[in-house]
């Protein structure tokens, strides 16, 4: 079944949320040129931070903030956004009577092929477990872009689930952590992502690019590869410094 076809059947909620609180059942869909396109690219977000910079846009992320768990991965997708608090009651209250408000299971159940779940999370705690990962591979997902903590890092790494993390800890956040809402606006580190944003990471970083200028970013960022690509044959053919395109 493609995603088209794919897209046309909406699964069963599992009602980890309410309903309402789900801005949209289905990611919006890029087209597959872009998306392509972004992949092409070598050292891609180092690329695509510099045009975003050209063109005054706020997304590039940096490695030692989001930090990658599978070096040398690279994913390209469209943002499926989650977004979390903190519970109000008391984790020993919540814990004891199993109160578990995380809905990261929603998103997966609403996931198409190559989404990118990007999670507005809490600090200090789980947002994304083995489990969960497990679940994401199995849906097809690229990956998870997490701003807050995540666990279990051994299982995502065993099934292959490549994940952008700004925390690492065992602490989970069933008893602590409220999904609040799922295709919504959402602020990882300080960048505004939409549901459809195009995610690029790598371990370099991560870039969220907005959809309604990715084909602007695009036909930049794959001029400006191919001028990189140019330099290093030119680098790898004996050029002298003083003569390498761009030096001039």
């Amino acid at each position: 079944m493609n995603d088209l076809a794919f897209a046309d059947v909406l699964p069963k909620l599992t009602g980890k949320i309410s309903a309402d609180r789900i801005r949209l059942m289905r990611t919006p869909r890029p087209p597959k040129e872009l998306i392509d396109g972004f992949k092409r690219i070598g050292d891609a977000t180092s690329v695509v931070s510099d045009i975003l910079d050209e063109l005054g846009i706020t997304g590039a992320i940096g490695a030692s903030l989001l930090k990658p768990t599978l070096p040398s991965t690279s994913i390209v997708g469209p943002a499926l956004t989650v977004r979390n608090i903190l519970q109000r009651e008391h984790v020993y209250e919540t814990a004891r009577n199993h109160v578990n408000r995380m809905a990261e299971f929603e998103a997966h159940n609403l996931a198409l092929p190559g989404d990118v779940v990007v999670i507005d999370g809490v600090a200090g705690v789980s947002n994304m477990g083995g489990i969960s990962a497990q679940t994401g591979k199995r849906q097809g997902e690229a990956g998870a872009i997490v701003s807050g903590g995540i666990r279990d890092l051994g299982h995502s790494r065993r099934v292959g689930y490549p994940l952008w993390a700004t925390e690492i800890t065992p602490v989970t956040g069933k008893w602590r952590i409220e999904t609040v809402e799922i295709n919504g606006d959402v602020q990882i580190a300080g960048v505004r992502v939409a549901p459809g944003d195009i995610v690029v990471a790598d371990e370099t970083g991560v870039c969220f690019i907005p959809i309604a200028r990715a084909a602007e970013v695009l036909a930049k960022a794959l001029k400006k590869s191919a001028f990189e690509w140019a330099k290093c044959d030119a680098i790898d053919a004996g050029t002298a410094v003083a003569d390498l395109p761009g030096n001039a």
